[in-house]
């Protein structure tokens, strides 16, 4: 008891400064969206990749803690843990109402990672690949209602005015390698700060609570998903890694022509036509593949397995959220499908969960899959 005495007066200095981090402030920042992708015509000055908006909050601090002691960084922990146990969240308030889902219902998404690649069987041996996307640690940061929202943001092109917004983090992360103004986005919910922040579009209906966990079982097996990301960022290429060119002879003269694009001017005044194929940065750009089929969810460790074409490297962060097709909405309708709205409750489910629940056309590995009948001896 006396060296945990000793503890508790050496890290007096240390909890000052942990308090004054997690100190709320009324700061008037704007949400960090790091995983939003943007709209607009493009600019005619050259692209910069991985630029940082300038009004973007400053979210790494330098690291004050590489000099403290092994039992102060366990005493800082239970610290940590202790004050993120009482502090106070909106879900102490009671849930919000729950709406029907409608075909103009945008519902909130997931922040994934991509974990891997999986083979699949149909029932009638058909083999697939899945791709591996595992939940990790979500939660509702901040909703803003649509007349808040549009105050803000303005017009968005391809958005009607009824949509409001929805941050989601994933990933919560120990609070001294964040800034103060970083930890403000966060106390709203009552939750730790989280590595990365994204926001989804959603109507009225759909609107979700701040504080509210997200899980795999956001969506349903046999849904069909958007899935959106960062492609894998080559650098700088040429045209035959970039477009697939054919390239220039090997031999007959050809004297350091062998990856060249070829003739590039018209012969004349004009120059080069507009959007002629150049060498530049190949990937890095945000691209979307929809009505992507969920064939299984495991439920313990929150994956989800969809079908292949998603963007992206391994462990990189997917935007998943429902089909924005109006035809999928249709026949969702149609066939009676039913939507959790805004999410997935536990509470809601009476039964435990299975650890794998499988598409009905997906063969599970624990099927029968040879019959023997005894023969009679007439």
């Amino acid at each position: 008891m006396a060296t945990r005495g000793l503890l508790h007066l050496g890290n007096t200095q240390l909890l000052s400064n942990f308090s004054f981090c997690l100190e709320q402030t009324s700061v008037a920042v704007r949400p960090l969206l790091c995983y939003q992708q943007t709209r607009g015509k493009r600019s005619h000055k050259p692209r910069v990749k991985n630029e940082t908006c300038p009004w973007l909050v400053k979210k790494r601090t330098s690291d004050h803690f590489q000099y403290v002691s092994t039992e102060n960084k366990e005493f800082l922990d239970e610290a940590v843990h202790d004050y993120y146990k009482d502090l106070s969240s909106p879900l102490k308030d009671g849930p919000w109402p729950r709406n029907e889902w409608d075909i103009r219902t945008k519902r909130t998404g997931l922040l994934g990672v991509k974990i891997g690649v999986h083979a699949q069987w149909k029932k009638d041996g058909t083999k697939f690949l899945c791709e591996l996307i595992q939940i990790v640690d979500n939660h509702v940061i901040r909703y803003t209602p649509p007349e808040e929202y549009q105050k803000s943001a303005g017009y968005l092109p391809g958005y009607s005015k009824n949509v409001g917004s929805v941050v989601v983090g994933a990933m919560s992360d120990l609070p001294w390698h964040y800034t103060k103004e970083y930890h403000n986005l966060f106390m709203e919910a009552g939750v730790p700060p989280k590595r990365k922040l994204t926001r989804f579009f959603v109507t009225p209906d759909a609107a979700i609570q701040p504080g509210t966990p997200l899980s795999a079982m956001h969506f349903k097996v046999g849904d069909m998903v958007d899935v959106s990301a960062k492609t894998i960022n080559y650098g700088f290429q040429g045209v035959m890694k970039r477009f697939g060119f054919k390239g220039g002879p090997a031999s007959h003269g050809a004297t350091k022509f062998h990856r060249r694009p070829g003739s590039l001017s018209t012969g004349k005044q004009r120059g080069m036509f507009k959007g002629t194929k150049m060498p530049g940065i190949m990937g890095g750009d945000w691209r979307i593949t929809k009505n992507l089929k969920i064939w299984r969810i495991n439920t313990k460790y929150n994956i989800l397995y969809v079908s292949t074409g998603t963007p992206g490297p391994i462990h990189s962060f997917v935007r998943i959220y429902d089909s924005t097709k109006p035809h999928i909405r249709k026949k969702m309708i149609e066939a009676g499908r039913q939507v959790s709205m805004p999410t997935f409750y536990p509470d809601d489910v009476t039964e435990p969960l299975p650890e794998d629940i499988y598409h009905e056309d997906l063969f599970q590995m624990s099927d029968k899959t040879i019959m023997y009948q005894e023969e009679s001896d007439s």
